[in-house]
């Protein structure tokens, strides 16, 4: 879990924060600079978190994490796709990459099929608390506002057909390079004693939600998706 720490703060302030300052009116900036916070915030309380685990448990390494992000190869996947995010330059691609694409098939795995499954059946019942905070914020609140500014563009009547194209690049483009870093986190699913449900239903999971998401926007779900 504490490697997720540096996926939440990498989108929240370098790419968030920074397509909020790009975007073309208030409402905007406020919907995402909002978005960003939620993301800062569930970074700081993995770390709070993870300072209190290496105080209060002996033998806890809360150093581990920045092992496990930059090297571990379950990760790599993951930190490719959020650092590509990062550099990302069109403020409207960042927030649909990351809240229509990235979060569905990446975060919502790891969070709602890993770690809120496999964590209370191992006796551990603060860590659901503590990631089901970060998850609420998603899937509540920022999803919500995303699927309303990117209704405006596929309803569009002048413009509805452009917009789709050009969404429909980025959902290729995005999945793609999402399934990849999710299949990478496979390990992840038999290190725990008590396993989670299998990866593959796991995935199955993600991807009906995602192509739910995608469907409610009037867009096709990509290609992509079966690889």
């Amino acid at each position: 879990v504490g490697a997720w720490m540096h996926v939440e703060h990498g989108l929240g302030l370098y790419a968030l924060a920074n397509a909020q300052r790009r975007a073309p009116t208030n409402m905007h900036n406020n919907a995402i600079s909002v978005n960003s916070m939620h993301r800062i915030r569930f970074a700081q309380d993995l770390a709070l978190y993870n300072l209190t685990l290496s105080e209060e448990v002996p033998g806890f390494d809360g150093a581990a994490h920045i092992e496990t992000w930059n090297s571990d190869p379950a990760w790599q996947g993951v930190r490719e796709v959020a650092e590509q995010l990062t550099a990302a330059w069109d403020w409207c691609e960042v927030v649909f990459a990351t809240n229509i694409v990235f979060e569905p098939l990446v975060g919502e795995l790891f969070r709602s099929q890993l770690v809120q499954h496999a964590a209370p059946h191992n006796g551990d019942f603060v860590t659901p608390t503590v990631v089901g905070a970060g998850e609420y914020d998603y899937a509540q609140r920022d999803l919500r506002y995303t699927r309303a500014m990117f209704q405006l563009l596929t309803g569009d009547r002048e413009f509805a057909a452009h917009n789709k194209e050009i969404l429909q690049r980025w959902l290729s483009t995005w999945t793609e390079r999402s399934i990849t870093a999710a299949r990478k986190l496979q390990p992840l699913w038999s290190q725990s004693d008590a396993r989670p449900p299998r990866f593959e239903e796991a995935m199955d999971t993600v991807k009906n939600r995602f192509v739910g998401i995608v469907t409610d926007l009037d867009l096709q779900p990509p290609s992509e998706l079966s690889h």
